[in-house]
């Protein structure tokens, strides 16, 4: 299929409702948004299949679900780290900014160092993609050693701190799946999350909550017992 065609598709797919409700959950963009279902997304994405060339066109079409379907299509085995960082400078919003890392970016060979990197940058969806990265790949990655992620808790105290909502809440992300992923790495997101939890910063404070109610769950509680027996 031809991008253009693709983009035809999604014109008939376009829904002004969706448009609105988006909105109310705070995804704009620079580009031009169609409110195409994410559920449609994927039935064309699976009709289209791993195209990573059309996914590079897709995203220079600068449509936004075009951009999520580019996620959805593109091969993270040729995604480049150029690639990856040429992305992340578009995201304009947190929905396209997760679909990358939730779709792509956490199955790339690059995914480690970014996840190591982002979270330290500046840019508002670049930090966030940083660490939407460490809590997909806290969930995912099973080959992943409990050391990598202790390495990074300080990198989402920091980003705590930050009062923009879309970063500090990504924090709070974060260190609530790096406390789920061990029995080791639950007691140590527990008193990280106590220490913020007092924390003068209102934001931070909010995480460390946030942090330990999910933590504290019995549900949680009785999970990691058993994965420590």
């Amino acid at each position: 299929m031809e991008a253009s065609e693709i983009l035809e598709e999604l014109e008939a797919l376009a829904d002004e409702k969706n448009i609105k409700g988006m909105r109310r959950y705070g995804i704009r963009s620079r580009c031009r948004i169609l409110g195409v279902p994410k559920p449609k997304l994927r039935e064309l994405a699976k009709r289209i299949g791993v195209d990573h060339k059309l996914a590079l066109e897709l995203w220079d079409t600068k449509v936004h679900e075009a951009r999520i379907l580019a996620s959805m299509i593109a091969d993270p085995m040729e995604l480049s780290e150029e690639t990856m960082e040429k992305w992340a400078l578009d995201f304009d919003n947190w929905d396209l900014c997760d679909q990358c890392v939730l779709n792509l970016f956490w199955k790339s060979r690059h995914a480690y160092r970014k996840a190591a990197e982002w979270p330290k940058r500046r840019e508002e969806y670049v930090r966030r993609a940083g660490l939407a990265l460490i809590a997909k790949l806290a969930a995912k990655d099973k080959n992943l050693k409990d050391s990598f992620f202790e390495s990074l808790l300080p990198l989402i105290r920091e980003a705590s701190k930050d009062s923009r909502r879309h970063v500090y809440k990504a924090a709070s992300w974060a260190l609530r799946q790096i406390g789920k992923r061990s029995p080791k790495l639950n007691k140590i997101a527990l008193k990280m999350a106590e220490e913020m939890s007092k924390s003068p910063i209102s934001h931070e404070r909010k995480v460390g909550c946030e942090t330990l109610r999910e933590l504290k769950s019995r549900k949680l509680e009785a999970k990691l017992s058993k994965a420590k027996a």
